[in-house]
C-alpha cells in the first residue's frame, strides 16, 4: 500500500544528490572550528539572511533555546505569543534552563499587534520581570501556517525597537513566508537580531537548524550551545546536506503551496469546513462539524487507507504537504479523505 504522510514536513527525506553530498562531505572538528563543511553552510546562511555570522545547530528548539538564553539573563521577561511554537511545543525550555519568563501575548492572527508589544514595555520598576526580548514566528503553525506580510512584521517588530527590546525571528518555515510573498527572505530576516531556520522540513535536510546574528551574538551563542551539549565534531557530513537545502531547496517551496491549495481546494468543493487563512503556506487545517468522525477516528481510518495526518484537537486537523508529495498524491489524499467524511 502506497503511503502518502501529510502530517508534517518534518517527515521528508533526503534528495540524492543530499546523500551523495553526505558522504563526499569534507569533515573537520566543529568545536574548533575545523570542520571546512559546516563553516560554508554557516557563513553562507548569514548572508542569505543579511547576518554576520551563522551557527548550525541540531534542531530549530535548540536554536530558539539558544537564541533566548544568548539575549536574556535569569529572570528577564520575553514576549511570546500565546499561539507560538516556543511557548506550546518546545518543552518550557526558556524558563527551565534560562529562568525566562514568557510574557504572553495574542497573537491568533500570526503575529503580535505593535500595541499589545508596547504594553509589555513597561517602565522600570522593582516588581516586574524586565522585558528584554520579542519572539515573533514567521510562518505561524498554529495560525494555519499564515506567513505573515513584511509590513504586519516590520511594524510589530517596530514596536519592539521603540521599547528597547531586542528581537528573536523563529523562523522555522522562514523560506515559506518569502516564497509566499514573493520576496528576498532578508525583508524579514534582516530586521531582526537574530533569525533561527530549520534545514530539516520543507527544505529536506535529515538534520538541523541555522541561527544567525551579529559575529558577537553567535560567538555567546556557540558557548550556550555547547553548554547544552550541542557541541559537534565531523558535522561535516550533516552541513554538506544543510547546503544543498539552502542553495536549491528553497526555491521549490511554492509547489508545496500549490498542492497545499489544491488540496484546500478539493475539500471546500466538498463542503469541508477548510479554515481561511490570509496568505497561506503548505499547511491546511479543517474543522469538522458536529456530526460524523472526530478528527483522530478520521486519522485511523485514512492510515488504514494509507493517507497520514495528525488530530490538533478532537475535531481539528492538519495536512502538510511537502517535497515528498506530488501532485498526483494530493488528489488521492484529498478523495481518501472526502469519502471517508461521506462513509461516516
Amino acid at each position: 500500500m502506497k503511503v502518502i504522510d501529510l502530517r508534517s514536513d518534518t517527515v521528508t527525506r533526503p534528495t540524492d544528490e543530499m546523500r551523495a553530498a553526505m558522504a563526499a562531505a569534507e569533515v573537520g572538528d566543529d568545536v574548533y572550528g575545523e570542520d571546512p563543511t559546516v563553516n560554508r553552510l554557516e557563513e553562507e546562511s548569514a548572508m542569505m539572511t543579511g547576518h554576520e555570522a551563522g551557527l548550525f545547530v541540531t534542531s530549530g528548539t535548540q536554536g530558539n533555546a539558544v537564541a533566548l538564553l544568548t539575549h536574556c539573563s535569569r529572570g528577564d521577561g520575553a514576549v511570546l505569543g500565546s499561539d507560538s511554537h516556543i511557548y506550546i511545543y518546545e518543552g518550557g525550555g526558556l524558563s527551565a534552563l534560562g529562568g525566562i519568563l514568557p510574557l504572553v501575548a495574542e497573537d491568533s492572527g500570526g503575529i503580535i499587534q505593535p500595541d499589545r508589544v508596547a504594553s509589555w514595555c513597561r517602565p522600570s520598576n522593582v516588581h516586574f520581570a524586565p522585558a528584554r526580548l520579542l519572539c515573533v514566528e514567521n510562518t505561524h503553525n498554529r495560525a494555519g501556517g499564515v506567513a505573515v506580510s513584511p509590513e504586519d512584521f516590520r511594524a510589530t517588530v517596530s514596536a519592539a525597537r521603540d521599547g528597547g527590546l531586542l528581537v528573536h525571528l523563529d523562523g522555522a518555515r522562514i523560506f515559506n513566508a518569502s516564497a509566499a510573498w514573493g520576496v528576498d527572505v532578508k525583508e524579514f530576516t534582516g530586521v531582526v537580531d537574530s533569525v533561527q531556520f530549520c534545514l530539516s522540513k520543507g527544505l529536506g535536510a535529515p538534520v538541523g537548524s541555522m541561527l544567525c546574528g551579529s559575529a558577537e551574538f553567535i560567538s555567546r551563542a556557540r558557548h550556550w550551545r555547547k553548554r547544552l551539549g550541542g557541541g559537534l565534531r565531523q558535522a561535516g557530513v550533516l552541513a554538506a546536506a544543510g547546503l544543498i537545502a539552502i542553495r536549491k531547496m528553497t526555491g521549490r517551496l511554492s509547489e508545496d503551496h500549490d498542492n497545499a491549495a489544491r488540496l484546500s481546494s478539493m475539500l471546500l468543493a466538498e463542503g469541508v469546513d477548510v479554515e481561511s487563512v490570509s496568505k497561506p503556506t503548505n499547511m491546511v487545517y479543517v474543522r469538522l462539524g458536529p456530526d460524523g468522525p472526530d478528527a483522530p477516528e478520521l486519522s485511523r481510518r485514512c492510515t488504514d487507507r494509507g493517507v497520514l495526518f495528525g488530530a490538533v484537537s478532537e475535531r481539528r486537523f492538519r495536512l502538510v504537504t511537502h517535497f515528498g508529495v506530488t501532485t498526483e498524491e494530493v488528489d488521492l489524499a484529498g478523495r481518501t479523505i472526502i469519502e471517508e467524511l461521506k462513509a461516516s
